[in-house]
């Protein structure tokens, strides 16, 4: 269990970062620049501190890692041009934020299921693991707010958007803990 739990916790940060090096790409030079950059900071500690509990454990990360890093960047890049005709940098502020919103979501729920898990197994064995995943979550939550905060739900079709990007997150989810 543990080993499965830690692998797709990596796989899941090694994923946000890519999403966040996208959109990086795309509205760095933007007013939505430095709120993106402080959320990928956050993220790119989350993924140290799970390289560091998987080099303790001796788990291996997910054989797909190559993959996620291409479909995270993908998907944090060039959802950002969803729709013609009005302003790119908006869409892009947008597309951005429906897309943090639904993929924080996601982790977030992801992380409650782990927490509960550890809590039925064996709570006083992984209390630091415990506090670990309780603070991302509470991070990830954080990020899922502020695309709520900044008009990810303004976006036309974000709700097809939304629902789209979290079936994607589940089968990630799903597929990186058994691979």
């Amino acid at each position: 269990m543990l080993h499965r739990m830690l692998r797709v916790d990596h796989a899941g940060e090694y994923g946000a970062n890519r999403i966040y090096a996208g959109q990086m790409a795309v509205l760095r030079r933007t007013r939505s620049g430095p709120l993106i950059q402080d959320m990928w900071d956050q993220e790119k500690k989350h993924l140290e501190k799970f390289n560091e509990i998987l080099a303790e454990n001796r788990v291996r990360p997910t054989v797909l890692l190559p993959l996620w890093n291409i479909a995270g960047y993908v998907l944090g890049k060039c959802r950002l041009f969803l729709h013609a005709g009005a302003s790119t940098a908006l869409l892009g502020k947008e597309g951005a934020m429906a897309c943090t919103v639904a993929v924080e979501e996601s982790i977030s729920e992801h992380y409650n299921s782990q927490i509960r898990a550890l809590m039925e197994k064996d709570p006083e064995r992984y209390t630091e693991l415990l506090e670990i995943i309780k603070e991302f979550r509470d991070d990830e939550m954080e990020h899922h707010d502020t695309g709520l905060e900044h008009d990810a739900e303004n976006l036309s079709g974000y709700w097809f958007l939304k629902s789209a990007i979290q079936l994607g997150c589940k089968a990630a989810i799903y597929v990186s803990q058994r691979v």
